[in-house]
């Protein structure tokens, strides 16, 4: 299995002292992050994308260039790009030149995005989302794949004989497609034979495994081998101790105030409290055997070879020390026994 770590550059108070990090302090603690990512022998690190606090995440590809400057090796990652209210053409060309920066190091996620208030900031009707992401992706897959591009849709001046330059460095850059709450994202993910990326992060299991089964019953009948598929899995907060009843002590402030963030509420978990997260949804809190098993669990429900994980919203120290016990602890163990040949 390959890992990937994920950030939305959430910036709150912390949930014992109030204290805060500027702005600039975030972004520099991302960087910090990342960069540790790979010399810990993470696969990849991701960067969201949204438009609204407590995330700084608005501008990916921005940042993930800052990162490609300051690695080597790790895959780089938008967990997702909010394709639905963005132009193609630019797009095109960010992820384009981020790609030649990186030496062919990117992966990209699209989807409509989890959060309602970037439509009126781009001049979209939520009811508009699912065809505005189809056509928009339509329209990035050829400005990627064809040298001039006549085009008419909906939500973007036409185009005649369009050049959009430069070309990616990879051909292709492999494009997963996000998936969280509807069978249509697993429908174009299907069309299209391409990989799918569950969110997996606010609801149980079940909701999850059900959207996965979905995109392979949809892969066969677009004429794709299911077998084949390749999908991805996120996961909810991450907090190892050596029990898992110090785990959950340790990781409930954070519980507590991440449940009560206005992204949670939107997301509607079903989650009580600390406990009960630990115990039904997809963070791994708890001892490190038990944090193997439940990635083993999903795994066995999902069929997922990647797993994004995130520390976001942790005290700096917290986060070096669980990125480095999950590392060390659990990483090897699932590496050995679910390898792939994925970014090899």
């Amino acid at each position: 299995m390959k890992f990937v770590l994920f950030s939305l550059i959430m910036n709150l108070p912390h949930p014992l002292t109030g204290e805060k990090l500027t702005d600039q302090q975030k972004f520099r603690n991302v960087l910090r992050q990342a960069e540790l990512a790979e010399k810990l022998g993470f696969d990849g690190f991701g960067v969201g994308e949204r438009h609204g606090p407590p995330f700084l995440s608005a501008a990916p590809p921005v940042i993930l260039a800052s990162i490609a400057a300051r690695t080597e090796r790790i895959r780089l990652l938008t967990t997702v790009t909010v394709l639905s209210v963005l132009d193609p053409v630019r797009v095109a060309e960010d992820y384009a030149t981020l790609d030649h920066l990186s030496g062919g190091r990117l992966d990209i996620i699209i989807g409509k995005g989890n959060d309602p208030r970037h439509y009126p900031l781009f001049g979209l009707r939520p009811e508009e989302q699912w065809d505005s992401l189809a056509e928009r992706y339509e329209l990035l897959r050829r400005l990627w794949s064809e040298e001039e591009v006549t085009w008419e849709g909906r939500y973007r001046p036409s185009l005649e004989n369009a050049a959009v330059w430069p070309k990616p460095l990879q051909r292709p850059i492999r494009i997963w497609h996000g998936s969280a709450s509807s069978e249509i994202s697993t429908e174009l993910a299907a069309k299209y034979g391409e990989p799918l990326f569950s969110s997996n992060a606010a609801h149980e299991q079940g909701k999850y495994k059900a959207l996965i089964d979905h995109y392979r019953d949809r892969l066969a009948f677009h004429g794709h081998d299911p077998t084949r598929a390749l999908v991805g899995a996120g996961t909810g907060g991450l907090y190892i101790a050596d029990t898992k009843e110090a785990a959950i002590e340790r990781y409930r402030p954070y519980y507590n105030t991440f449940s009560n963030t206005e992204a949670a509420r939107h997301n509607r978990s079903p989650f009580v409290d600390a406990e009960d997260y630990a115990a039904r949804s997809s963070g791994l809190i708890g001892s490190p055997d038990s944090v193997i098993e439940k990635i083993l669990d999903y795994h066995r429900a999902f069929g997922n070879q990647v797993l994004g994980i995130s520390v976001d919203g942790l005290t700096e120290s917290e986060q070096e020390e669980q990125m480095a016990r999950f590392a060390e602890e659990v990483a090897p163990v699932l590496r050995r026994e679910l390898p792939n040949s994925l970014w090899t």
